[in-house]
């Protein structure tokens, strides 16, 4: 077994490192605060080849593999998870359907904006009623003739309401059944098509610099062409996207708990009370410890998950593991590292704050953390 990154990991890790610390970093806390979306960031790290890593460089990817694209999210997220979440979204939920289930002709039509950030693509699952329950979606499309006309809403869509919006996936029920059984069938919704409003979400808790939208469609009329794979393989198609969505949400969960441990180990050692860093306290000294320990148990499971999809094998049962865990050790060593900076740890200017509010969508979004545990139990017989 070796736990050795190639050294084109490690290069890709020092230079995404980098250009997080030293171009997000500083513009994290102002767009923060005025839940605004970087359109220029958003780019930079199109140029930099942060879209498209697992695709094929045919369609303008750059082919690295999904261990280095879970070394990139982890990255950004060490220092901001809004902007982990475009890169996250962008490339799992967005360019992920259309890699693996679109045509030649919709993949060489949309990929190559899409890897190189000149684009982004949204992914419409979640309702106002069906969240958990994905198969409860109430958006349909109607046949006629050769044309489908879409009627219905989407929430908290990432990516769907922002100058660079190309298009969104979307799952609408296209037949029903004497039984009452649904079928669902994908569509790549175009952002200027005619019917189609889409309505930015504002007084977030976390993510307050990631574009998030409502979507509603009014007999929005679509081509055969813009069907996704099959009619009827919808269902399919959404959860096997969630299947790699998973293992970015657990990258954002460890890169997020890595930046909030470093944040506290730096601030330890500076704080002085009783004539002494604080570090030098043991109950300040095992908080770390246990951070630290977290941190690595979470990388190990995550990068073996990420291992095992490179080799073709079964991932998804610790897919739904490195989310679960990831996104729990997160929360601990978010909330910890506040206890640690005590008040200071409560104040915006200190990005530990900003890490315990963002740290909460982890246990919510691509399956809650009760979800995880349904699907783990499956895995295991029970």
């Amino acid at each position: 077994m070796n736990f050795e990154l190639t050294e084109e990991q490690r290069i890709l890790r020092d230079t995404v490192r980098e250009f997080a610390q030293n171009e997000i970093a500083p513009k994290a806390q102002e767009l923060d605060e005025k839940e605004q979306f970087s359109v220029e960031l958003t780019q930079k790290m199109g140029e930099l080849g942060l879209f498209g890593m697992f695709v094929p460089e045919a369609y303008g990817g750059t082919d690295m593999g999904y261990i280095s694209y879970i070394i990139a999210v982890e990255e950004i997220a060490r220092v901001d998870g809004s902007h982990a979440a475009t890169v996250a979204a962008g490339n799992s939920l967005g360019i992920g359907p259309i890699h693996y289930f679109g045509s030649e002709a919709q993949k060489e039509r949309y990929l190559p904006d899409l890897c190189e950030g000149k684009a982004l693509a949204g992914f419409g699952l979640t309702e106002p009623d069906a969240g958990s329950d994905a198969g409860g979606s109430k958006t349909n499309a109607v046949l006629n003739g050769d044309r489908w006309t879409l009627n219905g809403s989407k929430i908290f869509i990432t990516n769907s309401a922002n100058p660079l919006t190309s298009v969104t996936t979307v799952q609408a029920v296209t037949a029903k059944n004497e039984k009452g059984k649904k079928e669902y069938t994908c569509f790549l919704v175009p952002a200027d098509a005619k019917g189609l409003i889409a309505k930015e979400m504002h007084g977030k808790l976390m993510w307050r610099s990631s574009n998030t939208a409502e979507l509603f469609f009014d007999d929005v009329e679509l081509n055969g062409d813009q069907v996704l794979g099959k009619r009827g393989e919808g269902f399919h198609q959404m959860l096997k996207t969630l299947d790699g969505g998973r293992l970015s949400i657990a990258a954002m969960g460890l890169g997020g708990a890595q930046g909030a441990y470093e944040k506290a180990l730096a601030y330890a050692k500076e704080r002085h009370q009783f004539g002494r860093p604080i570090c030098k306290n043991q109950v300040i000294a095992f908080k770390l410890a246990d951070m630290a320990t977290q941190i690595e148990a979470a990388r190990n499971m995550l990068y073996k998950a990420c291992w095992q999809r490179e080799q073709g094998k079964p991932f998804q049962k610790l897919a739904a593991m490195s989310k679960l865990y990831c996104s729990e050790v997160f929360k601990f060593v978010a909330t910890e590292a506040v206890q640690i900076f005590g008040g200071y740890g409560l104040m915006k200017e200190y990005d530990v704050e900003r890490f315990f509010r963002d740290q909460k969508l982890l246990e919510i979004g691509e399956g809650t953390s009760e979800v995880q545990r349904i699907v783990i139990s499956r895995y295991i017989g029970c």
